[in-house]
């Protein structure tokens, strides 16, 4: 599908019915991590024949978490162009959001990609 049939503004209030959807027990992570909009990964980081719907980075939770004075919090980036041509309508877009903001939630609690799989996550 074309990216230009949701506009950013639309793909943000997206974003934010996606977070209000999540379980309260996720609310304690998640509140931790700032949520970010970007329309593509950044040129800089891509990798040939690699297309990121998201990303988390950050500390997993699994790991002993502290962060240091001054450091960045962890992110997840959501990227609206590639989340968009991946669906077919505009009406599969808002879950396509979610199912990518769950699956990085899951990247900052410690899962790995094949659990993430398991769970439905991905």
């Amino acid at each position: 599908m074309d990216p230009a049939a949701v506009a950013p503004d639309a793909f943000e209030a997206m974003v934010v019915d996606a977070l209000d959807s999540l379980p309260d027990w996720v609310l304690p992570v998640v509140d931790e991590i700032a949520v970010l909009v970007d329309d593509e990964q950044p040129e800089a980081e891509r990798r040939p024949g690699v297309l990121l719907l998201g990303l988390y980075r950050g500390v997993p939770r699994t790991t002993h978490y502290g962060r240091a004075p001054g450091t960045l919090p962890d992110t997840i980036t959501l990227y609206r162009i590639p989340i968009v041509a991946a669906c077919a309508r505009v009406e599969d877009v808002s879950d396509r959001v979610r199912t990518v903001l769950v699956h990085e939630v899951g990247h900052a609690m410690g899962l790995s990609e094949a659990r993430l799989r398991e769970l439905g996550w991905a």
